[in-house]
């Protein structure tokens, strides 16, 4: 099987953040990072956004992402819920690239040279960043991962967890998330007759 992507702890996620902080294009890279860790996309699927896939025809942020077949893996549509924080990062992106959001059919997420994102140049990123905030290990499906398995922690529902990973099967589901010795000896903990 192959290696997974590695969970971010809260001190990493913390240097993440001040690293993006501290380069240009923060809101943006911010807003990517969002994208992963707060609705599970994937760095094909953020590539293909469109402004108009996020956003309404006045600027304000869509409760609902509908991803195309074409922007998606595999060969069907699907849906991505926006959460608040992926609201409010979605929000500080219009406000600090207005232009831009107002273009509803071009690329969500820009390069320096105004060009959309590839999949790859997006993947490139993550790797970047993470490097700068000396995280091993992490790649752009970090976050993808993070998002499944703290569903998972919180109690969610297996089936409800598949659906918002947008996965077909159970167990592709079930190898995203985490099981470690504490989660594993508070689970046995939480048997009472």
């Amino acid at each position: 099987m192959a290696k997974q992507a590695k969970l971010l702890t809260d001190a990493e996620r913390k240097r993440l953040a001040a690293v993006i902080d501290s380069k240009r294009h923060s809101t943006r890279n911010h807003t990517m990072v969002a994208l992963s860790f707060y609705a599970g996309l994937r760095a094909c699927e953020m590539a293909e956004l469109l402004v108009g896939d996020v956003y309404d025809e006045t600027g304000a942020v869509l409760d609902t992402i509908y991803l195309r077949a074409a922007q998606t893996k595999g060969d069907e549509g699907n849906t991505v819920l926006v959460n608040k924080r992926l609201r409010q990062a979605l929000q500080r992106y219009a406000a600090a690239y207005p232009q831009h959001v107002a273009q509803r059919q071009r690329k969500l997420l820009y390069s320096a040279k105004r060009n959309g994102f590839s999949a790859q140049t997006i993947v490139n990123l993550f790797r970047s960043l993470y490097s700068a905030a000396a995280i091993t290990g992490a790649s752009s499906h970090s976050g993808r991962r993070q998002y499944i398995t703290t569903l998972a922690d919180k109690g969610i529902n297996a089936r409800v967890v598949q659906a918002l990973a947008r996965h077909k099967h159970l167990n592709t589901t079930q190898r995203y998330i985490d099981v470690n010795e504490n989660k594993l000896r508070a689970a046995v903990e939480m048997i009472n007759y």
